[in-house]
């Protein structure tokens, strides 16, 4: 690994030493290594086997949020996209972790990137939530983007798995066919993160929030806030100072469910049947 490293660092043009190349805990998909050489620390992500844009779709995620100017995130330094079953690397900078309480600015931050916006739907290239491929299209509403793209998408991996099937299937087929009267048609196209919980965001030792891993898309930004409520991670004066700068709309309460089902059917169809009976609780509350 530590000459898979070397040659990686040599793509973004360091050749100095290298002083220290230590694992990092905490993802479950890739190998993660914090890496200093004499130029700078890196946070250097490693996998193999995974398809050609695992690394490029996480980068330009990056990238588009970057952009926007709202809230910071780790500098991209270089990405592989591999053939075949060759290891690939992506290169970030390391960002020192703090201890100040970063949810405030969190909440403002992420309100103003949601300000970002699109006159379309979804994103015109697959990207990835957790280990599972995310098809997506542009898209005229958000309701086809939805029904089609996520539900949809996870129905098809469930039935595939084996982890959707029956009576679920069953409900889930028919609140799919019902999503245009749960959820608003047009609503603002923002820059969601697309994977916004608890572990995908930190504070910079600055006391700045930082989002990592992102699964991009551009979509309804209830979608978002409704994943932040799913599993914690988020202090209560998070949504308080988000709604501060971007009102959630009246019937936030009323959709949330139907934006968390999508994630809860990402982790059924990763984890198994732990998160089925949150799944079916949401289909039988909607269509019985």
């Amino acid at each position: 690994m530590e000459l898979f490293i070397r040659k990686t660092l040599e793509k973004v043009n360091d050749t100095s030493t290298v002083h220290s190349i230590k694992p990092v805990s905490g993802g479950d998909i890739n190998q993660s290594f914090y890496v200093e050489t004499d130029h700078r620390p890196y946070f250097i992500k490693i996998n193999e086997k995974v398809a050609r844009h695992f690394f490029q779709a996480e980068a330009e995620g990056l990238r588009l949020i970057k952009e926007t100017g709202a809230i910071r995130v780790p500098e991209v330094f270089h990405y592989d996209c591999p053939d075949g079953d060759e290891k690939a690397a992506l290169v970030m900078e390391w960002i020192e972790r703090g201890s100040p309480d970063a949810s405030p600015s969190l909440g403002k931050s992420l309100a103003h990137m949601h300000q970002h916006t699109l006159e379309k739907y979804g994103y015109g290239k697959p990207t990835f939530v957790g280990e599972l491929n995310q098809q997506n299209e542009w898209c005229s509403t958000w309701t086809e983007y939805y029904r089609r793209y996520r539900l949809g998408g996870q129905l098809e991996t469930g039935v595939a798995k084996g982890t959707i099937s029956g009576r679920r299937e069953e409900r889930l087929n028919r609140l799919m066919d019902l999503v245009e009267e749960m959820i608003p048609e047009k609503p603002k196209a923002s820059l969601l993160h697309g994977d916004l919980w608890g572990g995908n965001w930190m504070t910079s030792r600055e006391g700045d929030p930082v989002l990592i891993d992102p699964s991009i898309l551009y979509g309804d930004h209830a979608f978002e806030l409704a994943f932040t409520e799913l599993f914690g991670g988020f202090p209560s004066n998070f949504l308080d100072q988000y709604n501060a700068y971007f009102e959630l709309p009246d019937d936030y309460q009323d959709t949330k469910p139907i934006y968390q089902l999508f994630y809860l059917l990402v982790h059924l169809n990763i984890f198994g049947e732990m998160y089925g009976s949150q799944v079916d609780r949401i289909l039988k509350t909607y269509v019985g």
